[in-house]
């Protein structure tokens, strides 16, 4: 068991630098909780996670990981209160200015999985703008789930091979798994060696079911606005003890 009193200079040493995840994938919840805990409203922490979002981004491409995702919005995140829906919304629209010059100068390259035409229209707006200033950048690939769940990531794919089936483009026999991954958001990426989620919930909450069969899981009890370069360390290192077989002995 790693000492979970180590200084982050002791954790960083822990860390075997050429047994890095190539993706780590993270789900990230409690920030409701954590504003009630603090008798805030709601959307308090949902700007605390946002730090927390800037902090992780950092820290992961510092590490040299190469992928990262985050579960930000889910297509069921609809149902929530109206005014909490919104405060997201410009969550979204103030992260994207605050640090998009911080994200391209940092060589970063924003992906979004999920259906951005249904976002309201400035936020669409400043998504496709962060998408577009930093499509041509080589370092870490940043996914950013927005309207965001995986059994409609599958259907959407399932329908654009049979439209390319139809049109001549591909044959059924032609169909395996190899192919199906390249009709899904995260089109000639790895599956995630490592999944992430914080504030106690042990579920998926419909994210990435098809790119996570092999993924090692960690999950803990803290909050997401209380998830700190720290825990992300523990985390890499309780991965790398593992015994990944992939169905082998």
């Amino acid at each position: 068991m790693i000492d979970t009193n180590l200084s982050l200079k002791q954790l960083k040493s822990e860390i075997d630098m050429e047994n890095l995840p190539k993706h780590i994938a993270i789900i990230m919840d409690g920030n409701g909780r954590w504003a009630k805990k603090r008798f805030l409203p709601r959307n308090f922490g949902h700007q605390e996670g946002m730090e927390r979002v800037i902090e992780i981004v950092k820290v992961s491409a510092d590490l040299g990981i190469k992928h990262l995702s985050l579960y930000a919005f889910s297509t069921e995140n609809w149902k929530r209160p109206a005014e909490e829906v919104q405060g997201l919304m410009k969550i979204l629209v103030q992260y994207i200015r605050r640090e998009l010059d911080k994200l391209h100068k940092n060589n970063i390259k924003l992906q979004i999985m999920g259906d951005i035409e249904k976002l309201p229209e400035l936020a669409k707006k400043e998504v496709i703008k962060a998408i577009e200033k930093t499509s041509n950048n080589k370092g870490m690939i940043l996914n950013i789930g927005l309207n965001y769940g995986a059994r409609d990531e599958i259907v959407l794919g399932i329908k654009k091979i049979l439209k390319d089936i139809e049109m001549g483009k591909m044959s059924i026999d032609d169909l395996d798994r190899i192919k199906l991954s390249d009709y899904l958001y995260t089109k000639g990426q790895p599956d995630p060696d490592l999944l992430i989620r914080p504030s106690g919930e042990l579920r998926l909450s419909n994210f990435m079911l098809y790119q996570i069969a092999y993924t090692e899981f960690w999950f803990s009890d803290i909050l997401w606005p209380d998830f700190t370069e720290k825990h992300l360390l523990l985390s890499i290192i309780d991965y790398q003890k593992r015994n990944r077989r992939f169905g082998g002995i």
